[in-house]
């Protein structure tokens, strides 16, 4: 089985995990009521999916 033959170094691990940060959500703005949401998501503001009352809100 291969196997590596010298220890990676500190400073190669680190560029190697130099893109794992994690991005902030994106939000867009309801049609209905322009609270922010998240995309492809009920509006938890007004209840509003794609033009329709998907959820009953009070």
């Amino acid at each position: 089985m291969a196997t590596p033959k010298r220890r990676k170094t500190g400073s190669k691990m680190r560029m190697r995990r130099a893109h794992w940060r994690v991005s902030a959500p994106t939000y867009s703005a309801c049609p209905q009521c322009r609270a922010a949401k998240l995309p492809h998501r009920v509006c938890p503001n007004c209840g509003y999916y794609a033009g329709r009352q998907a959820v009953v809100t009070e």
